[in-house]
């Protein structure tokens, strides 16, 4: 069977991009301070891709970071997070390794060493759970340990 052709208008979906609900847990540690946990609930996207999936949602007011577009790119051991608008950088995790990364906020441009504790995933295009713990250097300084906890959950 032919794959079909899409008719474009603003309601349609783009192709292979599933609706999904995000809940998405992110904790900062920091040596002697209770952990700083915030909670997003917000919609966004899944898409299987030759390499793996990729998870895309839009940033609010209340992660400081609106007007940003962030995408959870999953390659087998390997999970990119890329962010795109009002701030921009990609950061790569893979457990057990350090990779190095630009920042660029409104204010100027960092250096950022992500090394990646724990990465696990059971994602499919029905859903599942993303963790990922690490930790995280600005300018070579380490500045603390974060988590991630993302439930992926298809919108009916």
């Amino acid at each position: 069977m032919p794959p079909r052709e899409s008719t474009s208008t603003n309601t349609d979906r783009p192709e292979g991009k599933l609706p999904v609900l995000l809940s998405i847990r992110g904790e900062q540690y920091y040596d002697g301070v209770d952990p700083d946990a915030t909670e997003l609930m917000t919609e966004g996207t899944l898409e299987l891709t030759e390499a793996g999936l990729r998870l895309n949602y839009q940033e609010s007011q209340l992660t400081g970071m609106e007007g940003t577009s962030t995408t959870f790119e999953v390659r087998g051991p390997r999970v990119i997070l890329t962010r795109t608008g009002k701030v921009n950088s990609q950061m790569v995790f893979e457990e057990g390794r350090q990779h190095t990364s630009l920042y660029e906020t409104p204010f100027g441009e960092l250096t950022v060493d992500i090394q990646t504790g724990r990465l696990r995933h059971n994602l499919s295009e029905r859903g599942g759970l993303l963790e990922i713990q690490y930790s995280i250097a600005v300018e070579h300084t380490v500045t603390g340990k974060n988590s991630f906890k993302i439930r992926v959950k298809r919108k009916n």
